[in-house]
C-alpha cells in the first residue's frame, strides 16, 4: 500500500529538512517516493505499477507518494521541476533521482541496486 504523504508525516518519516542541512534518512526501511500531480499522464502510468509493488516488497521498503499541487513546499525543496519524478531513498547514503514513467523493470533494479533490496522469490 502506498502512502501519501504531507510536509508533517515526510518530517518524520523521510527527512526533517527543518532541523537538519545534512541528508539524514528518518525512516527504518529503504523507501521510494512519487512526486506526482492529478492532471499528470505519466503519473497514472506509474502509479498502479508502484500499488502493486508496494504489495510485493510490503515489509522490505516504503513507497510514498507527494502530491507536487497539494506539497508545493516539498516539491521545491527537492528542486522538483518535472513530473513523475521518483526519489529512491536508501537507508544509508544519499537519495537518488529519476525522471519520468519507469517501467516495473526498472523499478526492481533500482531496488536492488540502489535499496539494496532483493525482489521477492514469488516475483518474475
Amino acid at each position: 500500500m502506498t502512502e501519501h504523504l504531507t510536509k508533517e508525516t515526510f518530517l518524520s518519516k523521510v527527512f526533517d529538512y527543518e532541523k537538519n542541512k545534512e541528508w539524514k534518512y528518518e525512516g527504518e526501511r529503504p523507501c521510494v517516493i512519487d512526486f506526482y500531480a492529478d492532471w499528470c499522464g505519466p503519473c497514472k502510468i506509474v502509479a498502479p505499477v508502484l500499488e502493486e509493488l508496494a504489495n510485493d516488497y510490503e515489509g522490505k521498503l516504503d513507497i510514498f507518494k507527494v502530491n507536487t499541487e497539494e506539497q508545493q513546499e516539498l516539491a521545491a525543496v527537492f528542486g522538483i521541476k518535472s513530473i513523475p519524478s521518483i526519489l529512491f531513498v536508501p537507508l544509508e547514503g544519499q537519495p537518488q533521482m529519476a525522471m519520468g514513467a519507469l517501467p516495473r523493470e526498472t523499478f526492481i533494479k533500482a531496488f536492488k541496486d540502489v535499496l539494496g533490496v532483493e525482489k521477492p522469490d514469488e516475483i518474475k
